[in-house]
């Protein structure tokens, strides 16, 4: 008999970086749930993916500001595939926003998404993981969360706020569930990002580079892959944190103070 292969949970895998995250778990071993919430012909066009590459895919439906829907989601994916052995908090919201034209329920709305649903699903997961398996919790921060600016005033809270609460889960789950950040960089385009942009906001980084979708599924890897490696932050962005700016880089390469 062939040893069963462990589950993953992956929050907004139905595209771009929950994907390929997706895509690089199955092609490593492993059996992975695709969570999406409004996506659901991508979602059913990466399970197809995921079956054709070797493993077994679920697509799961939930609405990460509903906190029910986003309790249910580890338990669905075992009773579908198995106890989940990783979790992979990688959706979230990115709005921009300044202080000054920050509202109430953009601000709610980010928190929901980008800091609350992480915690109730690493809740959710502690609970009916097992714990022989070193089951492993890591959410995807942003390398914001130790190079402070005040763009996406909002988005940069709920990441600074995930930051704290790893932290914390780490020493509230110690030796039962290992509980890591990982930081990226710029990883692909966002908001009305040119190509251009983006290509010179990459080398503007120490490393003449930024992350890229393989640093981000291979940092998820190792960390997996390790049991010794104790709760920690992992900064995977090409250095770009060891350059303190008081804008966002997608507004420095267009010169904006």
């Amino acid at each position: 008999m062939q040893p069963k292969r462990p589950v993953a949970l992956v929050t907004g895998a139905a595209k771009r970086m929950g994907r390929h995250i997706a895509e690089r778990l199955v092609k490593a071993g492993w059996d992975v749930g695709v969570h999406y919430n409004s996506a659901a012909g991508e979602a059913e066009e990466t399970v197809r993916a995921l079956q054709a590459l070797g493993g077994c895919a679920v697509a799961l439906k939930a609405e990460l500001a509903d906190a029910a829907e986003t309790a249910s989601l580890p338990e669905r994916l075992a009773r579908a595939l198995g106890p989940p052995r990783l979790l992979v908090n990688n959706a979230s919201l990115f709005e921009y926003d300044r202080m000054e034209d920050m509202t109430p329920d953009g601000l709610d709305r980010l928190l929901a998404v980008n800091l609350k649903a992480p915690i109730l699903l690493a809740q959710s997961f502690a609970a009916c993981c097992d714990r022989r398996d070193d089951p492993v919790v890591i959410n995807l921060l942003d390398q914001k969360v130790v190079n402070l600016n005040p763009d996406f005033f909002s988005y940069t809270i709920s990441k600074a706020g995930l930051n704290a609460a790893t932290q914390v889960m780490a020493c509230a789950l110690e030796g039962r569930v290992r509980v890591h950040g990982v930081a990226p960089g710029l990883t692909l385009p966002s908001a009305d990002q040119t190509e251009e942009e983006f290509q010179r906001a990459h080398r503007l980084a120490p490393l003449g580079r930024g992350s890229t979708p393989d640093d981000i599924a291979n940092a998820i890897l190792f960390i997996a892959a390790v049991p010794g490696y104790a709760s920690d932050l992992l900064v995977v962005d090409g250095g770009q944190h060891l350059l303190p700016s008081k804008r966002d880089v997608m507004y420095v390469v267009r010169g904006e103070n």
